[in-house]
């Protein structure tokens, strides 16, 4: 930043002077992000059924003791667990996937 433009309070930096920036879809591309992100998606839903399943059908057996669930009722408190269920399942797939791409990208030889 010049002086002039300190004295000034002026923080806009002229477009002259910027530096040329990649766009943001070839880091997109590179990393895989949607392909990673459906692939979580996925395997959250995935789980999320299996664990609903498995819970509201009872296919281990009744659960021992009883709870009251007030408003929704036991199905709609373990729908809603399902969905949290799943959508942290699909942040922590996708974000591991793409940790991984970016290592992967980075390890491989520069071919420009």
């Amino acid at each position: 930043m010049s002086e002039e433009s300190r004295e000034t309070g002026d923080e806009s930096v002229p477009a002259e002077s910027r530096p040329d920036r990649p766009p943001i879809a070839g880091l997109v591309e590179t990393l895989s992000v949607k392909r990673n992100v459906t692939v979580g998606a996925a395997v959250g839903v995935a789980l999320a059924v299996a664990v609903y399943a498995v819970r509201a059908l009872e296919l281990l057996g009744p659960v021992g003791g009883t709870r009251e669930y007030p408003v929704l009722g036991p199905d709609g408190y373990f729908l809603l667990l399902a969905f949290v269920l799943a959508s942290s399942t699909t942040l922590l797939v996708a974000s591991v996937l793409t940790v991984v791409s970016a290592v992967r990208a980075l390890r491989e030889p520069d071919t420009s």
